[in-house]
């Protein structure tokens, strides 16, 4: 129990020290002061941005769409990559092809769907959603809190007609302030498998046989309708107390907004409805 207590301490410094960006990006990203925030002033390319650390197994570098941008066709691109951002001469336009081209390098655009990619010979199973009141998300050995990973929309306008998942209020991917999380996942042969989390739901495998004997960064391309994002930390360790009350609220509840008729604390309320 100690040494998983060290381990799991270990970890969360770790994240909190690789949860933000990268100083080398696209020349038409702007990052704020903590390089957490990061934001496309031009165009709708040249948008990438990579992990400031390389992400440890089963380390997840998650971010939250912050702003969208009317008039162009695409979305964030997310992935990982072999390749030192340090070592480029010169950073790509796009991930895709680009970066891509480049080798070493697995990025996929995110959309309304995604479908996982398969072992030889392996059928695609249904994926079973996991009940969003568990508390945890687990991708193969790695469990990671799946509070901070669900992006939510604001209660009241609209938030009853956003997508099917409107009564815990989960937005669509490529909505603003949803959550796009990537990670990879080791395997029994020596390499790894890229998963990417789409508010708080694993799409299983996107990427298979990754290299695990090089460092593997984030990528993060803000592209086309995706103007700007933000690195979210994500500590691994147990829930807190609030949030297993949250939890069990959210679990008795037909929506959010049902929470202001329970008879509790003001600011329990507001927690549970995510404010």
């Amino acid at each position: 129990r100690g040494q998983l207590k060290i381990a799991v301490a270990a970890m969360a410094a770790r994240c909190r020290l690789a949860a933000r960006f990268h100083h080398v990006h696209g020349t038409n990203v702007r990052l704020d002061a903590s390089r957490t925030r990061a934001t496309r002033v031009e165009s709708f390319a040249n948008g990438l941005c990579f992990s400031q650390e390389p992400l440890a197994p089963g380390q997840i570098f998650l971010v939250e769409i912050e702003e969208k941008e009317l008039g162009w066709c695409g979305h964030l691109r997310v992935g990982l990559t072999a390749h030192d951002p340090q070592s480029l001469e010169v950073v790509p336009e796009y991930s895709l092809p680009d970066l891509v081209n480049m080798g070493d390098t697995w990025v996929f655009a995110i959309t309304r769907s995604h479908n996982r990619v398969t072992a030889d010979g392996e059928e695609v199973p249904a994926r079973a959603r996991s009940p969003p009141w568990e508390p945890f998300l687990l991708i193969e050995q790695v469990r990671i809190p799946r509070d901070t990973l669900v992006g939510r929309s604001r209660p009241g306008r609209y938030s009853h007609i956003l997508d099917d998942l409107y009564k815990m209020n989960v937005l669509p991917a490529t909505a603003r302030r949803s959550r796009i999380g990537v990670l990879y996942a080791p395997q029994p042969d020596g390499t790894a498998d890229m998963h990417i989390v789409i508010n708080g739901e694993d799409m299983g495998p996107s990427a298979r046989h990754l290299p695990t004997a090089r460092p593997l960064y984030a990528v993060v391309d803000v592209f086309a309708s995706t103007k700007s994002v933000r690195v979210i930390p994500v500590e691994y360790g147990f829930p807190s107390l609030q949030t297993l009350c949250r939890l069990v609220i959210e679990k008795h509840i037909v929506h959010r907004l049902a929470i202001d008729g329970l008879d509790l604390p003001p600011p329990l309320k507001s927690f549970c409805k995510h404010e």
